[in-house]
């Protein structure tokens, strides 16, 4: 999988010419970066000063690992299927860092509290779905179809959402601090209270939208656009 490195750290990193790593696990990631002094990101990726690929594919070799570099074509998490990730959810399981549901269909998909976070998640289909306090924090939403979705408390820091349908969304107190949420169709979407700080609003549609108490601290935006939007 790649590009799942929050945006946070693609700014940080430009004009520097550390290398990111991507594992195919987790764990992989986290022993990796310890054994060649790299930086670990907390999911499968790992920043390093210098790559050497003769010492990574020594370590990767021994932990019988798969590795690519952030960007590359190929990708080394396999796509998750929508049913395996009902079942495991039903089964209690809320972890899906880093999943790959990219065009998953999920329709009405009861998912609250679920973990996915770094999540390939574009022109997936989650309309009508229950994302409700879902920790979705840089996943990629890209073109993905959330109309009539529960995203009540939801996490969606650094979210990539660009293209997004979330006409009649539930946002309501969801946390959406530096998402991308530029060309997002938001008609008759509730953001009552959600957080937008710092958020790239360009472009969005922001017909009949409710945007009552919502934090709009140094988002980007088009103050024409909001000519329509609800603020009480």
């Amino acid at each position: 999988m790649k590009n799942i490195i929050s945006i946070g750290w693609n700014s940080w990193l430009k004009g520097h010419k550390e290398s990111i790593l991507l594992f195919d696990s987790i764990a992989a990631a986290s022993e990796i970066a310890f054994m060649l002094n790299g930086q670990w990101d907390g999911c499968n990726g790992v920043i390093m000063a210098k790559c050497d690929e003769v010492a990574v594919n020594t370590v990767t070799k021994l932990l019988e690992a798969a590795w690519c570099y952030q960007g590359a074509s190929k990708a080394v998490l396999d796509r998750v299927a929508t049913d395996e990730i009902l079942c495991r959810y039903a089964m209690g399981e809320k972890i899906f860092i880093n999943a790959n549901l990219r065009c998953a269909v999920l329709p009405s998909a009861k998912l609250s509290e679920i973990n996915l976070s770094y999540a390939k998640l574009s022109w997936a289909d989650l309309s009508q779905a229950n994302l409700s306090k879902a920790d979705l924090t840089a996943a990629d939403l890209s073109e993905a179809n959330l109309s009539g979705a529960d995203l009540s408390k939801a996490y969606l820091m650094r979210a990539n959402l660009k293209g997004a349908d979330l006409q009649l969304a539930d946002m309501r107190g969801a946390n959406l601090s530096s998402a991308n949420l530029s060309e997002v169709n938001l008609t008759d979407a509730d953001l009552t209270g959600a957080n937008l700080s710092l958020a790239d609003l360009r472009g969005a549609n922001f017909n009949f939208c409710n945007l009552s108490g919502a934090n709009l601290t140094g988002a980007k935006l088009i103050e024409s656009d909001l000519a329509f939007a609800k603020h009480n």
